[in-house]
């Protein structure tokens, strides 16, 4: 295959023969609802690090959901897939030996895909370095989304911390 295939064409799995590669593609993707025209539009890629072990990253949903209203209402196919995710509390002995690894997913993922960009979305000292880090050394059209400050908790029905 050509280099600069894109969208569903792009990165096919060799079965040794395109037309049936191209077809499972397609047989797949219609299943997540999208018609014969969506397949011919760039796909854009939306990779997070959202877990319930790193509390940095609550906003990530909100994310992904304008991402893909953005992706669709400019032509593209938005597609979702997360990648290791790792927080500093929570990491044994330390988050900093997780970012390489983090960042080695992210980049055999976004290779492995077939999809013409992606949005990283991630939000600390080591899970932004790790996505682009691995974003670049993917060579694909990147855009960093980092997540913002953490969502404020409650202490006994009180909202604590954060702006009222």
């Amino acid at each position: 295959m050509s280099k600069n295939k894109t969208g569903m064409k792009k990165n096919l799995t060799n079965y040794g023969d395109t037309g049936f590669s191209i077809f499972l593609r397609k047989a797949f993707i219609k299943g997540l609802g999208y018609s014969d025209d969506m397949l011919d539009k760039k796909i854009i890629g939306i990779t997070n690090t959202f877990s319930d072990y790193n509390p940095c990253h609550g906003n990530v949903p909100d994310l992904i959901k304008s991402a893909k209203a953005g992706i669709l209402a400019n032509g593209g196919i938005p597609l979702e897939f997360p990648t290791i995710t790792i927080h500093e509390s929570f990491a044994n002995p330390t988050s900093m030996y997780l970012r390489n690894l983090m960042s080695m997913d992210t980049e055999e993922m976004l290779r492995s895909q077939p999809m013409d960009a992606c949005i990283l979305i991630g939000g600390c000292d080591k899970t932004v370095p790790a996505q682009v880090m691995g974003g670049i050394s993917a060579d694909i059209p990147i855009i960093q989304l980092v997540t913002g400050p953490m969502l404020t908790g409650s202490f006994r029905g009180e909202r604590v911390g954060g702006m009222y």
